[in-house]
């Protein structure tokens, strides 16, 4: 059994006014890449700046049964596929730069399936920079000139940071400087040009209000997320480089000249905060050396060649810019050596992975695993925020499950009020990946729902502002004009103080009337003080009181709003729980339902099944009485021939006409013989006891009777009388009348010997002496010429049975 998971733990809120209460929904933006062929079917299309259309692609619409649907998904903005690197950072990373500078986090990843150009967004390509460079560019661009010395502050590995002054930073440098380590970076170092173009940015951007009493450091640290582990990119691992052999994944092979990268673990700070324990942070200087670090990072980076791309990103990865602020001292000399003024502000940025079906990149093995692990983390972060949007619609406190990932559990304190968070939704409009495209949009969707508690200002030391440019001989505090010097000028001069007669009765006098005149203008600029301040004081009064007023109406309009959407909520819940009972009931009738049709269609099966064993049984039992019938009338034949050549009389008596007793005459008939019939005088006449004989068929005939007979004579090919005896049963109608359902028919033919008939017997007669044969005296001959049935018969001779094919002479 699984053990329960532990609850993850809440910072504690932090109660200065109102603005925690405030809340700001993630932004998610939409970008669309243009298409990489002019003739590709496109199933996307931009609509104005906020909103996208998504079209169901013509193969997709033929195997869904003709459903075409067209769905409109809104975000915050829409980019199109002219939109260029500048405008999308202007729009979406320069605020988070901004807040980053005033203490403030920010968290930006970009979000989409393989080949939707995220790694394009985030980093760029040659002469297009992307967020990530274009960030770092804003970033030295505002603090350039207030960057501290290297080593001032030095990371711990409690995701905090220590200060030290200026000597022991000195000495620190000095240290650093004696040991050569090559891929350390320098921004004196050349600029690689495998990157030179990306982070050449031609705009100027710089944030507003940097605070210029305080010094600032910049450091960096790259990892990845892969398989749900998580590794450093920026650790140096010592390998020999001749030895070592690279798989497939771009990683190389144990051996023992090879140490592989551990996997990180994520450990919580004393804020409650989560960070990797033990990850590489560098100190950068300039924008250059910052990206020659990602750029370190980026090729250790796990990438695999897929149907989808040749260089798919196989892992999240997570490039971090840390910003450390301190004051200065009261002199604006030095950094203050307090640990607890420094701010600590950080902007992740987050390349992830493509998400897409497993089957599209026909991946098999490892990269079979990876795609699932990348599915699997994806599909936590989707999971986390439908809690989170459900716990805010509903007011419910469900748990959200961060730990279930290492991405999600990483990022969690951003979801809980540490920073902004911006997605950035990379979408291609190509027909093929429109189901991929329409489970992004969705999860987008659920996402700008979601509200992040808006971060608290962080307020820094109550220093004098200033004391950076006091000391110095020109400043921006120098050559502003005080107040009591403007106020002093306005007075009228006075006069000359000097007395050099005792006698003097003029100089005093003057400056009494100066002093008096200066006494009166300062009493009218404090009683126009005094009447401008209760002027003023009066008009704070009013602006409180509306401000009072205004307050309080619309606190009683959101209670009343709150009234509303409490009983709305009330309602929603009441729909969603008979929504669930209707649902239960409807799966349970469909359950009943699909039963009944099982049984109904076991059932029909079963009667066809029935029917069929009984039309067998009835063919059976007909031919069975047929061939009975046949046979009694074969034997009665045999026992009267045999009857006929034992009499004792030996002369041949005269041919009489025979009746063939009919298979049912035991029912009463009526036998229908039209007028025109002719007597066929055969041998063998059928002949029905109790039968009603008529020449039209009438009702009271019918009325008495249970079977029914038809003569009917046509001239066969031969040119002898043929006879069918249509045979039916009667039965009486609803009505009261009387029908009559046709079930059988005879043949009765007419033949004559053939005067080349030979003699069965083998003995030779002689002719007569009148030239003429002699004649049979063999009786059974006589018999068989007199009375033939056809070989192979079962029926008896004279006639045939309709439903028995016939049969050729032998």
């Amino acid at each position: 059994m699984k053990p329960a998971r532990a609850k993850t733990p809440r910072k504690p809120q932090v109660k200065k006014g109102s603005q925690t209460n405030l809340k700001d929904p993630v932004g998610v933006y939409c970008r669309v890449r243009p298409l990489s062929f002019p003739d590709q079917e496109c199933c996307i299309e931009v609509i104005n700046n906020t909103t996208v259309q998504l079209h169901t692609p013509e193969g997709y619409r033929l195997n869904r049964n003709g459903d075409y649907k067209e769905t409109q998904y809104s975000f915050k903005q829409v980019f199109g596929t002219h939109t260029s690197q500048k405008e999308l950072f202007d729009v979406v990373a320069n605020p988070l730069v901004d807040d980053l500078i005033h203490g403030k986090n920010g968290l930006l990843f970009t979000y989409g399936v393989t080949g939707s150009g995220k790694t394009h967004t985030m980093t760029g390509s040659p002469g297009e920079g992307g967020l990530l460079p274009r960030c770092l560019d804003m970033i030295f661009n505002s603090i350039g000139s207030f960057q501290a010395k290297r080593y001032v502050f030095k990371s711990n590995d409690r995701n905090s940071m220590d200060i030290q002054c200026e000597v022991d930073a000195l000495l620190e440098r000095q240290k650093r400087e004696a040991v050569p380590i090559p891929k350390t970076p320098s921004s004196k170092r050349q600029i690689d040009p495998e990157f030179a173009d990306m982070i050449t940015v031609q705009e100027f951007c710089k944030a507003e209000e940097v605070d210029e009493d305080s010094v600032y450091g910049v450091f960096v640290s790259y990892i990845e997320i892969y398989n749900n582990y998580i590794y450093d990119l920026l650790e140096e691992v010592p390998f020999d480089p001749i030895k070592p052999k690279w798989n497939s994944c771009s990683t190389p092979m144990r051996n023992t000249d090879f140490v592989p990268p551990q996997s990180k673990l994520l450990r919580e700070d004393k804020n409650h905060n989560m960070y990797v324990a033990g990850c590489t942070e560098v100190e950068v200087k300039s924008t250059e050396e910052a990206f020659e670090v990602f750029w370190r990072g980026q090729k250790k980076r796990r990438i695999a060649n897929t149907h989808l791309n040749r260089e798919s990103s196989r892992s999240h990865s997570v490039f971090n810019i840390k910003l450390v602020q301190a004051p200065l001292d009261a002199d604006g000399d030095n950094v203050l050596q307090e640990k607890e003024q420094i701010t600590i502000s950080q902007l992740s940025l987050v390349d992830l992975a493509g998400s897409e079906r497993t089957n599209r990149t026909r991946a098999e093995g490892n990269r079979l695993r990876e795609a699932g692990n990348i599915n699997q983390s994806l599909m936590t972060l989707r999971t986390c925020m439908d809690v989170l949007r459900e716990n805010q619609m509903y007011g419910t406190n469900k748990m959200v499950p961060y730990r279930d990932s290492k991405l999600t559990h990483l990022f969690k304190n951003y979801f809980d009020g540490e920073g902004k968070v911006r997605m950035i939704v990379c979408v291609n409009p190509k027909a093929e990946d429109y189901e991929e495209s329409l489970q992004v949009m969705r999860f987008a969707e659920v996402t700008q729902e979601v509200e992040v508690a808006r971060p608290v200002d962080k307020a820094i030391c109550g220093l004098t502002p200033g004391r950076r440019y006091r000391n110095q001989a020109r400043g921006p505090v120098g050559d502003e004009p005080l107040v009591t010097d403007m106020v002093l000028q306005s007075f009228p001069p006075l006069p000359s103080c000097e007395i050099l007669d005792i006698n003097d009765e003029h100089t005093l006098p003057k400056l009494i009337e100066a002093l008096e005149k200066r006494h009166h203008l300062r009493q009218m600029m404090i009683d126009e003080f005094n009447k401008q301040s209760n002027t003023f004081k009066a008009l704070l009064q009013g602006f409180d009181s509306a401000v009072l007023s205004k307050e309080n109406y619309i606190q009683g309009k959101l209670n009343e709003k709150e009234k509303v959407i409490s009983g709305q909520k009330l309602e929603i819940e009441r729909l969603e729980k008979k929504n669930k009972t209707l649902e239960y009931k409807i799966e349970i009738l469909e359950k009943t339902t699909t039963i009944y049709e099982e049984d109904k269609r076991n059932l029909q099966q079963e009667l066809e099944t029935q029917n069929q064993k009984l039309q067998r049984q009835f063919s059976d039992k007909r031919r069975l009485e047929a061939r009975l019938q046949g046979m009694v009338t074969e034997t009665t034949m045999k026992w009267e021939k045999e009857c006929f050549l034992f009499q004792p009389d030996q002369n041949v008596p005269p041919i009489r006409l025979r009746h063939r007793r009919s298979r049912s005459a035991g029912d009463r008939w009526v036998d229908h013989k039209p007028a025109s019939n002719v007597q066929t005088e055969t041998v063998m006449q059928p002949h029905v006891p109790h039968a009603i004989t008529v020449s039209v068929a009438n009702e009271k005939a019918l009325a008495k009777c249970e079977k029914y007979m038809l003569t009917h004579q046509e001239l066969a090919s031969d040119g002898e009388i043929e006879t069918k005896l249509i045979k039916g049963d009667v039965y009486k109608t609803r009505g009261g009348g009387q029908s009559v359902q046709f079930t059988d028919i005879e043949t009765l033919k007419q033949e004559s010997p053939s005067g080349s008939r030979k003699r069965r017997s083998s003995t030779v007669v002689p002719a007569q002496p009148d030239g003429t044969e002699s004649e049979w005296t063999d009786v059974e001959t006589r018999c068989s010429v007199a009375v033939e049935m056809r070989a192979g018969s079962q029926l008896g001779p004279g006639y045939q049975h309709h439903a028995q094919p016939k049969r050729k002479k032998p």
